[in-house]
């Protein structure tokens, strides 16, 4: 598996391309991502945008500030980068393999189905073994589905749940977003 990591030298901001590397070249095999992999990271940014663009090599556009330590700016977070190329990469496995097809591109999810997917993708990543704080993910799902138990049941469905496909997925968050 080829991954590649530009810049390769940081300017701006202390981080480690090595690192990056290691870290996106282990995510991909945990994942099971075939394709080479091409990190972007855009350190003139402290914000924490990532796009995606699945071709023939998956490439993932980061900001500077998704692999920042939250505590040391412009340092970078060993945790924060596992967990930012971790949610990337389970996106693009679910949109080749996982029977995410007909899911709307990124930029076109409204934010009910943009949190009924980060807490699977966050769910995913809790099993793989990396530290989540599923609080998080319960209030993000709350704020979009409504705080009440038909949601909470929602979230635990999706939380719980191993091979969702899109349709499954976008299911159970409409039957736990509050009328």
């Amino acid at each position: 598996m080829t991954v590649t990591v530009e810049p390769r030298e940081f300017k701006f901001v202390n981080f480690d391309a090595a690192l990056i590397e290691r870290v996106a070249r282990s995510m991909a095999e945990a994942i099971g991502i075939e394709r080479p992999v091409r990190v972007e990271v855009d350190e003139s940014t402290q914000l924490g945008r990532v796009e995606i663009d699945i071709a023939d090599t998956v490439t993932i556009r980061i900001q500077s500030g998704a692999l920042e330590d939250s505590r040391r700016p412009r340092h970078q977070s060993e945790g924060a980068t596992s967990a930012t190329i971790g949610r990337a990469l389970l996106r693009v496995r679910d949109r080749l393999e996982g029977g995410f097809g007909e899911a709307p591109d990124d930029d076109a999810l409204s934010l009910r189905q943009s949190a009924a997917w980060d807490t699977y993708v966050a769910a995913r990543l809790q099993r793989l073994g990396l530290p989540v704080n599923r609080q998080r993910y319960v209030y993000n799902f709350r704020n979009r589905h409504g705080f009440t138990d038909v949601a909470d049941g929602a979230f635990e469905r999706i939380w719980q749940t191993d091979g969702l496909t899109w349709g499954e997925l976008e299911s159970i968050s409409t039957s736990g977003a509050a009328s």
